[in-house]
């Protein structure tokens, strides 16, 4: 079971990078119109939004390509970026659409990170996978 909860991790920040590179891309050039843009958040906000998604994506596939040890730690510090840039973005921009449910979404994506971290922390086969090379 924790193999496949490892593997499936793998296939979201996969899915990540390709979704950050496709929001870089509309950023860099808005003829490129995929939706993903927040008319909300500044120039400089989008643009950290999009390069923290892609390198937590990078970080943890070229972590597991490598099996480099410090994988685990390294995501964990990437989640707290993207937990601080979610904070900043809720309450000085008004992501989720604004409005006071925007704190519910926020504190799910909170949950996510920590419910993620305690699964790097505490997994088997996270453990065996980043052991170091």
């Amino acid at each position: 079971m924790s193999q496949l909860a490892l593997h499936l991790l793998l296939i979201v920040k996969i899915l990540l990078i390709i979704w950050g590179v496709m929001g870089l891309i509309e950023y860099l050039e808005p003829s490129a119109d995929f939706g993903l843009q927040d008319a909300n958040f500044p120039p400089g906000v989008q643009f950290l939004h999009w390069q923290l998604i892609i390198l937590t994506g990078l970080f943890f596939v070229g972590g597991y390509v490598l099996r480099w040890r410090h994988t685990v730690s390294v995501t964990i510090a990437m989640y707290a970026t993207l937990a601080t840039l979610c904070f900043v973005e809720t309450v000085d921009f008004d992501a989720f659409g604004g409005g006071p449910g925007r704190f519910l979404i926020m504190s799910a994506e909170y949950a996510l990170y920590v419910a993620l971290s305690v699964y790097l922390l505490r997994s088997r086969s996270v453990k065996d996978r980043f052991r170091g090379a």
